[in-house]
């Protein structure tokens, strides 16, 4: 199963002229064990806050347990510990 699955997120920041994140796709199966390196701005933080459903890309899908995070907020912070 899928734990977190990720599609062509994009967001960015200063109305658009800076891209955190341009197209970012991923699949991590439960129980795998990641993690995530890059230099600042790379879009670290911004992918986490997106999946946490601190932050609502501006295009792209994400799911959390099979849970939409952009629809579902709730459910996805019940089940990530986040209240």
């Amino acid at each position: 199963m899928k734990s977190i699955v990720a599609q062509d997120l994009i967001k960015t920041y200063n109305k658009g002229s800076v891209r955190a994140l341009d197209g970012l796709s991923l699949d991590v199966a439960e129980g795998t064990v990641l993690g995530v390196l890059g230099p600042n701005g790379a879009g670290k933080t911004t992918t986490v806050r997106i999946l946490a459903t601190l932050l609502t890309p501006d295009s792209g899908s994400a799911t959390v347990a099979g849970i939409d995070v952009i629809k579902h907020p709730d459910k996805v912070r019940e089940i990530i510990g986040l209240s």
